[in-house]
């Protein structure tokens, strides 16, 4: 790799070789040039951020075949500002108490293998999850995990919502979860924070009939790390709108965009909402906005065939490494990306895979592979964020741990 001198190098931080994908602890993806550029452009210059916001909700709309759009601090704030809109509604008086919930419909269903940490953000803003299901399929019996019965039979009137973690694997299908969840006339929250790619993505969800669908803004679409995006019912993202801009207004003059915040139906101006700490800066917002543009317009199977060819790369250069067996894997229509799936064996290599990605994550620059599969003594290399050079390194570095 070119030994170049970074910012990094000047605070003292070691850098990382990301071959473990879009992972927001290692910083998520490399922002877009032209990101970058407009956000210094952005910088220059004040701007009322309701009317920008206003501006993305169209942009975001036009992207993902979404009635409305709304960009928010990360994918995480997407979720929390979904189960905030789906515990206020049009409510302002409940707006204003949250995450005070009481005398509000409050529980969000969810099956209870699309549980996981991040799922913190929907309980933010006061919701309670009801996990729904069980793990037989995953304790082998034969059964599923999840029956679209459970689903509807977790729906009572304290229901507010249904989330939903969308993965090539997960279960029961989103068209199936939908349809339950708009008998009952309840929404349904869809976190698909890394399911870009493929591109499809961006408005598949909606089409399944899923209500808000939240995404990465700096993964995939390669914007600002600190950016999310939230797609879907126009109601539900104006009071998404309503509880997340800096509202700090005399009634005289409050005058909102129309089209966002939908200023008429309200009673008075709204206080200072659950998602006020989860403000996004005009830097952000143009940051976002270019950088999806950007990804509108690329090739994105040539992209997809890049990293194919790259994975094929870092396969060959491990062929050969003693005790070590390694597969590709991915590459198809939902699970996009083609990666390489190692599996060491401790009794051949001169470690095994928990030694080896603490080794390379301790390394000047650090090296990071994927590590979900440590139980099985596998690790995963991800193409998507290597250069060339870079997946040389990963190679060499790999064969003189394991050697």
């Amino acid at each position: 790799m070119p030994d170049e001198t970074t910012i990094y190098d000047d605070l003292g931080v070691p850098t990382v070789v990301n071959a473990t994908g879009t992972k927001t602890r290692i910083s998520g993806s490399l922002m877009r040039e032209e990101a970058a550029d407009a956000m210094r452009d952005a910088s220059r210059s004040f701007v009322r951020i309701s009317d920008l916001q206003q501006r993305a909700s169209e942009l975001v709309a036009e992207a993902t075949g979404a009635d409305a759009g709304y960009v928010t601090s990360g994918a995480s704030a997407a979720l929390s500002m979904a189960a905030a809109a789906c515990l206020a509604g049009d409510d302002l008086e409940a707006m204003a108490r949250l995450p005070d919930t009481e005398g509000l419909a409050d529980e969000i269903v969810m099956p209870r293998t699309h549980r996981n940490g991040y799922d913190h953000a929907l309980r933010l803003p006061g919701a309670t999850i009801v996990d729904v299901g069980t793990n037989d399929s995953h304790l082998g019996t034969g059964a599923e995990n999840v029956e679209p019965w459970e689903i509807e039979a977790a729906i009572t009137d304290e229901t507010a919502a249904v989330a939903y973690m969308a993965k090539p694997y997960t279960r029961p299908p989103l068209e199936t979860v939908c349809e339950i969840a708009h008998d009952h006339e309840v929404p349904v929250i869809v976190d698909a924070a890394a399911e870009l790619p493929p591109a499809a993505n961006l408005s598949r969800f909606l089409e399944q009939g899923a209500d808000l669908v939240a995404f990465s803004g700096g993964k995939a679409i390669r914007g600002p790390q600190s950016t999310g995006i939230l797609a879907g019912d126009e109601e539900l993202i104006t009071s998404v709108a309503r509880q997340h801009l800096d509202v700090h207004a005399a009634e005289a003059v409050y005058d909102p965009p129309a089209e966002l915040v939908v200023p008429d139906e309200l009673p008075g101006v709204p206080r200072q909402g659950i998602g006020r700490s989860m403000k996004v800066g005009k830097e952000e917002l143009v940051g976002l906005i270019r950088a999806l543009e950007l990804f509108l317009e690329e090739d994105h199977d040539a992209r997809l065939r890049e990293y194919h060819e790259r994975a094929r790369r870092l396969e060959a250069g491990l062929a050969d490494v003693p005790g070590l067996e390694t597969r590709l894997e991915g590459g198809d229509k939902t699970d996009a990306v083609t990666r390489v799936a190692a599996t060491v064996d401790p009794d051949r290599a001169a470690t095994d895979a928990t030694a080896l990605v603490g080794s390379l994550r301790r390394e000047t620059p650090r090296v990071f592979v994927g590590a979900d599969r440590l139980d099985d003594d596998e690790f995963t290399i991800d193409p998507m964020c290597l250069t060339d050079d870079e997946a040389d390194y990963v190679v060499d570095r790999i064969r003189a741990t394991l050697s």
